[in-house]
């Protein structure tokens, strides 16, 4: 079995799961045991600062929105830029973390990237296997970028990417016309 972390996960068209409808999903851990990760591009309507005050004595500034992870509850959890707070590096310069001492840090640094997930997107033991067979969803290298990307445009710039790579080695073996007028 190939992991999956550190990689995206884009809902096509024939996933069933609603929850999931025009996701981007970060995989964060993969192995025989299932799949964590997070959906990057559901921000909701709460703001870190406003979940912070219900949480903590320490102030907080923040008035990024927090993102819904996945239909799974759970902790509180960051991707970040700053390895000294990591728990774990998902990509090169992306860091994840989930105790609260280093929520806390996070938050409170508005010289380093963050994002902040309520809930998780999960698999057991072979359904994330099962749903890429079925062709629930295309898989493409995870980056920086899209980690801290645009929410709105995501999903449709990610299945973009996808749709070129499928598409680009074909054209490679096309002669095309000079004049593209005379097709």
């Amino acid at each position: 079995m190939r992991s999956l972390a550190g990689n995206l996960l884009v809902a096509s068209p024939r996933l069933p799961d609603e929850n999931f409808s025009r996701s981007v999903v970060l995989i964060i851990h993969h192995d025989e045991q299932g799949a964590l990760g997070v959906v990057l591009n559901r921000p909701t309507d709460s703001t870190v600062r406003e979940v912070w005050e219900s949480l903590s004595d320490e102030p907080c500034d923040s008035d990024e929105p927090i993102h819904l992870g996945g239909p799974v509850s759970g902790p509180l959890m960051a991707l970040h830029t700053n390895e000294e707070w990591a728990e774990s590096e998902v990509l090169p310069g992306v860091f994840f973390a989930t105790h609260r001492d280093r929520l806390n840090q996070i938050v409170q640094a508005p010289e380093f990237l963050f994002r902040i997930y309520n809930g998780y997107s999960g698999w057991a033991s072979g359904q994330l296997e099962s749903e890429l067979k079925f062709g629930g969803w295309m898989v493409m290298p995870a980056s920086f970028d899209f980690v801290f990307g645009e929410a709105d445009t995501m999903w449709q710039k990610a299945a973009q990417e996808i749709g070129e790579q499928i598409i680009s080695p074909l054209l490679n073996d096309v002669p095309l016309p000079d004049d593209p007028s005379c097709n």
